[in-house]
């Protein structure tokens, strides 16, 4: 990771001088373009160092957060004044080699000036959105209202209200009072069931250790049921021993019961109102390779009726499609997150686009298969880029009917 880390810095520098014209294009202000480089070369050498002591395997996400906010803010966002001036030098190019122009009548200044203004204009538009998904967009939790017809439900369920959360992240919180709104907002729903659909922590149980007060007061009637995500294993940092290792998911298990919740691995549990059943099932993770494929319906399906109402528990929404919906099980609705919408993109009613969906056809809202839904949830909290912009973070509240 180190490497192609600093491969791409290298490139990055390489391209500043070419970046650096459109502002020579603009100015001449020895001030400005000095501040110029002082703010790009202080971003190259912080993002440097970093990249050169990260830690392998480290178990602080800060220091990832650190690197990643650095790239966005101050890196990416000059891919697009280098799009813009990459337009007026290929049609330079491209009208001398075909003869349109003479060398000497080959520059248009006015228009280099006004690509390098569109170029810096909305690469500071972008940078200005990555700062604000940072400083606000991580907490604007919204909740999204979704109505699920389910074929077989018991008359006792219509109208019952279920809360999904998924992926939230602790380590990537410092302070959990900043959340408070979030779990004020899940209350305000009554709901009669919470489900949470994996990735409580970035790597280690303790990230959790400091919401467990917080998350014990989401309240729900019926109580509040979780499933493990691909991060929760631990998989991602370096252990002294599998033991350790092992330990470590024993105690964040132990974390969340303490914040109220009934872990499902790879088994049932029963929902009663008035002599009928509503069955909720809970799988271990079980994601395409090289993701963990630990979740076993089979067993989460033992003494549930075949006719049963049934609502699965899978964190990573390609389970669906590779076994859930090729189930024998009628296995009516399947609840999942992990994609995190790339906590990026357009995610308005009619239009919805983020690079998340080129890995994951599924990625966020409502999708029906064979007869069968699944729902992925946008994910509560953020990992890597420590911000949303478009994509935001999300609490679902199911209607059943």
């Amino acid at each position: 990771m180190q490497r192609n880390f600093l491969i791409i810095v290298g490139i990055f520098l390489l391209l500043e001088l070419y970046i650096y014209q459109a502002i020579r294009t603009l100015t001449n202000n020895f001030w400005i373009k000095t501040a110029y480089w002082a703010v790009s070369l202080t971003a190259y050498g912080i993002f440097t160092y970093e990249i050169i002591n990260i830690q392998k395997g480290s178990k602080n996400p800060m220091k990832f957060h650190l690197l990643i906010s650095i790239f966005t803010i101050v890196i990416l966002p000059k891919i697009l004044i280098i799009l813009f001036l990459l337009i007026d030098d290929i049609v330079r190019i491209a009208t001398y080699l075909f003869g349109f122009t003479k060398p000497t009548e080959n520059f248009f200044p006015e228009r280099r000036k006004f690509l390098s203004l569109v170029g810096l204009g909305l690469g500071g538009v972008l940078s200005a959105l990555f700062i604000d998904g940072i400083t606000f967009g991580k907490y604007r939790h919204t909740v999204r209202r979704v109505k699920i017809k389910l074929s077989n439900l018991p008359k006792s369920f219509k109208g019952y209200k279920i809360i999904q959360i998924s992926d939230v992240h602790s380590g990537s919180f410092s302070d959990p009072s900043k959340l408070e709104h979030a779990i004020e907002l899940i209350n305000k729903q009554k709901p009669d069931l919470v489900l949470f659909t994996g990735d409580m922590v970035n790597n280690i149980a303790d990230e959790f250790k400091p919401f467990i007060l917080l998350f014990s007061k989401i309240k729900a009637k019926d109580g509040k049921f979780a499933v493990l995500g691909n991060h929760d294993y631990g998989d991602y940092v370096t252990w002294s021993s599998p033991e350790e290792k092992k330990q470590n998911l024993e105690t964040l298990i132990d974390y969340e019961r303490q914040a109220g919740f009934d872990i499902l691995r790879n088994e049932n549990r029963i929902i009663e109102k008035n002599g009928e059943k509503l069955y909720i099932l809970g799988v271990e993770n079980w994601g395409e390779k090289p993701f963990p494929q630990f979740g076993k319906i089979d067993d989460a399906l033992k003494n549930v009726p075949e006719s049963a109402p049934k609502i699965l528990l899978s964190h990573d929404p390609t389970h669906f499609d590779h076994i859930v919906k090729k189930h024998p099980a009628n296995i009516q609705l399947t609840l999942s997150g992990h994609t995190h919408g790339m906590q990026f993109g357009i995610d308005l009613k009619n239009i919805k686009w983020s690079p998340s969906q080129y890995r994951y056809p599924k990625w966020a809202d409502l999708y029906e298969s064979e007869g069968k839904l699944l729902y992925v949830n946008r994910g509560f909290g953020v990992i890597g880029y420590p911000g949303r912009v478009g994509v935001l973070p999300e609490i679902t509240l199911f209607e059943l009917s």
